[in-house]
């Protein structure tokens, strides 16, 4: 589904056709370990499904692959788990397409990863009018006049739908205003849970204060288009 004109929905990941430029978020690898030290018994799967789906959109043929922050879990170190998985993962997406690592919050220690297979990591990136950036901090070069589409992540937003007798949570795509920029905000790419709901939990991004105007995009078996947050 396309977003915005030249920005498509493609599963969790958005895809600049005219630049071949494919897009993801918030993978947030070690997560699981991280989860089984707290003696929390998760089944790991989460990594396979993730390889799974990123075999998919290679189908795309991109050209340039962009990871928008949070690619590993852990703030203070780098765990066997993320050693091992984020190299897999940076392996696989080299074997296709340039990749460009933009860091997140999580990625305190990103660089000994990113030297071994000579991946640049980056504050944000500018494509013509448009800046992506994990979302967590407000760069000036971002905000430019001349920029009028910013792409971030970081707040993993979900929505709740319920008719009455259950309800079920689904990841989503956020189109908003920032000042008089669109704004794009994606879901994350991991798997263990849904995310944060939007009508419910706190906003974390400093782009996002009063969403109420903001559009849903929803992710199921394709892309929905749910109209407004205040209308849910």
């Amino acid at each position: 589904m396309e977003i915005l004109p030249e920005i498509e929905a493609v599963g969790k990941s958005l895809w600049i056709k005219k630049k071949k430029i494919l897009i993801v978020a918030d993978f947030h690898i070690g997560y699981e370990e991280v989860l089984i030290k707290q003696g929390i018994l998760v089944p790991k799967e989460m990594f396979q499904e993730m390889k799974k789906e990123i075999l998919e959109l290679l189908k795309l043929k991109p050209q340039t692959i962009v990871i928008n922050g949070d690619l590993k879990h852990e703030f203070g170190e780098i765990s066997r788990q993320e050693w091992q998985e984020t190299l897999e993962i940076l392996d696989l997406l080299l074997k296709h397409s340039t990749v460009v690592l933009i860091r997140g919050n999580h990625d305190t220690i990103l660089e000994p990863i990113a030297r071994k297979r000579h991946v640049e990591v980056r504050n944000f990136l500018i494509i013509d009018d448009i800046a992506i950036l994990h979302g967590h901090k407000i760069f000036i070069e971002c905000v430019d006049k001349n920029i009028k589409t910013l792409i971030i992540g970081h707040d993993h937003p979900a929505v709740s739908i319920h008719d009455g007798i259950k309800q079920e949570k689904f990841k989503c795509f956020l189109l908003g205003k920032y000042k008089n920029k669109n704004i794009i905000v994606m879901p994350s790419f991991f798997s263990l849970n849904e995310g944060s709901d939007i009508k419910k939990d706190k906003l974390l991004s400093p782009f996002l204060k009063n969403i109420d105007n903001f559009e849903i995009f929803v992710l199921g078996d394709r892309v929905y288009d749910f109209g407004k947050v205040k209308d849910i």
